[in-house]
C-alpha cells in the first residue's frame, strides 16, 4: 500500500460540520488556531484535554465557543483548596416530607466540563474526576448515573504560579488524552484581538446567533463514530507503537508513556487525518500528535532537566530515532 495518495474527498456533512467548528471557534480565540485543531482532535476522539496557559489567554471562551458551536451544555468549575468531591460530583439529600434520598447532581453532568485552575485542588478532590473521564458516569451513594454524551473535560493550570497548587497524580494525568499549550497571540494577531474586543465585535454575544444550533450534540458523536472508521495501515500502527515503546528505553526518560498513549496516539491521528479530510492515516499524522499526546505521559530523568532538557525536546529527539514506514 502507498501512502503518499491523493486524498479522497470525505461526505460533505463530515467536512463541512468540521469546518464550521475550526472556523466558528477561530473567530473567537484568534491567533490559536493550532489550539483549536488540537482540542478539537480530542472531542472526536472522546478525550480529555489539560489546557497549560497564563491566565487572559481565552482558555474559557475556548470551552464557551466550542459549547455554542453543537448547542451543548458548558459548566464550570472553579478548582479551590476547599473543594469538595461531592461539590463536583453531587450528593444524595434526604426529603423529610417523602421520606427517601434524592439525588442532586452535580456540574459534572454537562457535555464540556472546564476544570479551572485544576492543580489548585488536592488530589483527593482531583481524583474525584478519574471515574468521570474515565467511565463517564458517576457513582453516588453506591448508584451509578451516567452522563449524557458528548462529554469532554478541559482543565486548566497556570504554569508560572506555583503557590498553593498541587501536582495532578500520575492516574490522573494519563486520562488526558492531550495537553495542550496555550501561548501568547503574535503581534498582528493581537492588534486584531485588541480592535475587535474594543469595538464590540468579538464576543460570544456578537457572534452566538451565528454560531448557535448549527450542530446538535447528535452531530459531534457522528463526526465521533466517523473517526473510527478512518483507516489505519499496519505499518502506521506498528509506528505508532515503536514511537510510545521507545519512551521506555531512552536513557533521557525516567518513566516512559503507557498503552493507554499508544491508543491515544492512534485515536488522534485518526482525528487528525479526518480533520484534514482524508479517510486515512499517514505516519506525518502521528507525527502532528506526539507531542501533545505524549509530553504529559513521560517523567524526565533527574539529569534531563538538570541539562534543561524539557519532555517536548526529549521527544522531538526520539522521533528522529524511530524510522517512519515510506511505502
Amino acid at each position: 500500500m502507498t501512502l503518499e495518495m491523493e486524498a479522497p474527498p470525505l461526505a460533505t456533512d463530515v467536512s463541512g460540520q468540521i469546518d464550521f467548528l475550526r472556523t466558528g471557534i477561530g473567530s473567537l480565540l484568534i491567533g490559536q488556531d493550532e489550539v483549536v485543531d488540537q482540542v478539537l482532535v480530542a472531542l472526536l476522539c472522546r478525550g480529555h484535554v489539560l489546557l497549560e496557559g497564563v491566565p487572559g489567554l481565552g482558555k474559557t471562551l475556548l470551552v464557551r465557543a466550542l459549547a455554542t458551536c453543537f448547542s451543548g451544555h458548558f459548566r464550570r468549575i472553579q478548582f479551590t483548596p476547599d473543594l469538595m468531591p461531592a461539590d463536583m460530583t453531587g450528593h444524595a439529600i434526604y426529603d423529610m416530607k417523602e421520606g427517601r434520598f434524592h439525588v442532586r447532581r452535580g456540574p459534572v453532568f454537562t457535555n464540556l466540563l472546564l476544570a479551572d485552575e485544576i492543580n489548585r485542588s488536592p488530589a483527593k478532590t482531583q481524583a474525584a474526576l478519574l471515574e468521570v473521564m474515565q467511565e463517564q458516569q458517576v457513582t453516588i451513594e453506591g448508584t451509578p448515573h451516567a452522563l449524557t454524551p458528548p462529554f469532554m473535560v478541559l482543565a486548566t493550570q497556570n504554569p508560572i504560579e506555583q503557590e498553593g497548587t498541587y501536582p495532578l497524580p500520575e492516574a490522573e494525568l494519563d486520562r488526558f488524552l492531550m495537553k495542550v499549550f496555550i501561548d501568547y497571540p503574535d503581534f498582528n494577531d493581537e492588534i486584531r484581538l485588541v480592535r475587535q474586543v474594543t469595538g464590540g465585535e468579538l464576543s460570544m454575544d456578537a457572534i452566538s446567533d451565528r454560531l448557535s444550533g448549527a450542530l446538535r450534540p447528535e452531530d459531534v458523536l457522528a463526526l465521533q463514530r466517523a473517526v473510527e472508521r478512518v483507516t489505519l495501515d499496519d505499518e502506521v500502527l506498528v509506528y505508532a507503537v515503536r514511537l510510545v515503546q521507545a519512551t521506555r528505553n531512552a536513557s533521557s526518560i525516567l518513566k516512559g508513556a503507557g498503552p493507554r498513549a499508544s491508543i491515544g496516539l492512534v485515536s488522534a491521528a485518526k482525528a487528525w487525518a479526518l480533520i484534514n479530510r482524508r479517510d486515512f492515516v499517514l505516519p506525518d499524522d502521528i507525527k502532528q500528535v506526539v507531542l501533545p499526546v505524549l509530553r504529559h505521559r513521560i517523567l524526565l530523568a533527574p539529569e534531563s532537566e538538570i541539562d534543561g532538557f524539557t519532555p517536548d525536546r526529549v521527544l522531538q529527539q526520539l522521533m528522529q530515532t524511530v524510522d517512519a514506514p515510506r511505502t
